[in-house]
């Protein structure tokens, strides 16, 4: 595995990510959770001391189908919200967003899941979670959308979907079906160790479909969790969590940018500076920057210099969105990202 160094942006290459990046007409459909998360209005404190709150859509699925159309890919959410005045919301935000909502489905007797999230002053994001049941755990098998997800050129997913019956055998439903349809399995785990039952039930959950993706996303915090607290740093823990059939794993670390590993290579590609507000949603806008592109190239992940092109397209995504509050508001266009990749490389 040959390996690229570490690379900032030295010279001005935007023009040419520009020319190279395709847009996928190609569909990605996202499946999981959609929620309405509530930020503070102000920095740096507890939940208990926000002096108010902003209401914001948000779920990592959802919010990846949203930065994919927004960046001008085709996307598609799967997924349960409560019969109530937040779920509709939400399915008109997809709407207005050009996300294809036809595979929602509304439940009769459970609300839409809430959220309170807000980065402490040590810099760590603290969460509560209002989900006792919520409806995005109560998605049945017999409510998926098969036909979406056969049409589907990219499947992306999470791991809270897989907690709760019915919702995990939904899940599951849904990957049988992707894979037999020769789709491209996306997983980012998503960790939020709050709701599960146990760290252990965390592990073993996440890593029960481990197995299946072609594309996995990591953030170096979840690797120290998946490995019991191995170095997410070394090259020889992170490698271990590459499966035989994986084609691309890609680790964020934030600020820092990421790293990816392929059978054939691995490297970095460096963050880009700007002033953090907000990280929720960043990782999201990340997957979505990379899902717009390879979607209309599966091939991608071969060609280290083209995927490197997309990883600091992803990386510019993420940047984006730690501007502003929120998840799905902060998500930008292509041409944002592209901005930010000039002004960086100035």
């Amino acid at each position: 595995m040959a390996t690229n160094p570490p690379s900032g942006i030295s010279e001005d290459i935007s023009s040419e990510i520009d020319a190279k990046l395709k847009l996928s007409s190609s569909l990605v459909v996202c499946f999981g959770e959609m929620l309405i998360d509530f930020v503070p209005t102000v920095n740096g404190v507890s939940l208990a001391e926000a002096p108010a709150f902003k209401k914001a859509p948000g779920g990592a699925p959802a919010n990846v189908a949203v930065g994919i159309a927004r960046l001008g890919g085709s996307s598609a959410f799967i997924g349960k919200v409560g019969k109530d005045e937040f779920g509709f919301m939400l399915a008109n935000i997809l709407k207005e967003n050009n996300v294809d909502n036809s595979g929602m489905r509304f439940d009769d007797g459970a609300r839409t899941a809430l959220a309170f999230v807000t980065l402490r002053a040590d810099g760590e994001r603290e969460f509560l979670f209002y989900r006792n049941p919520s409806a995005d755990m109560l998605l049945k098998e017999s409510e998926l959308d098969v036909n979406l997800i056969e049409k589907a050129a990219v499947f992306h997913y999470g791991s809270i979907s897989l907690i709760e019956e019915p919702c995990r055998s939904a899940h599951l439903a849904a990957l049988k079906i992707a894979k037999k349809s020769g789709t491209f399995l996306s997983y980012d785990p998503n960790l939020r160790v709050a709701l599960w039952p146990s760290e252990e039930h965390a592990r073993q959950g996440i890593m029960s479909i481990w197995g299946h993706a072609d594309l996995i996303k990591v953030s170096e915090d979840e690797i120290a969790f998946l490995t019991k607290g191995e170095d997410p740093y070394d090259d020889g823990v992170v490698l271990k969590l590459f499966h035989p059939n994986l084609k691309l794993l890609i680790v964020t670390e934030g600020s820092e940018g990421c790293r990816y590993y392929t059978k054939s290579f691995k490297g970095k590609v460096a963050g880009l500076n700007v002033e953090a507000i907000d990280a929720t949603g960043a990782g999201d806008a990340f997957v979505g920057g990379l899902l717009s592109n390879l979607a209309s190239d599966l091939t991608l992940y071969q060609d280290e210099k083209r995927l490197r092109q997309v990883l600091l397209f992803a990386n510019a995504c993420g940047a984006v969105t730690v501007t502003q509050r929120g998840a799905i508001p902060a998500l930008p266009t292509r041409d944002t990202a592209l901005q930010l990749i000039q002004q960086s490389s100035a």
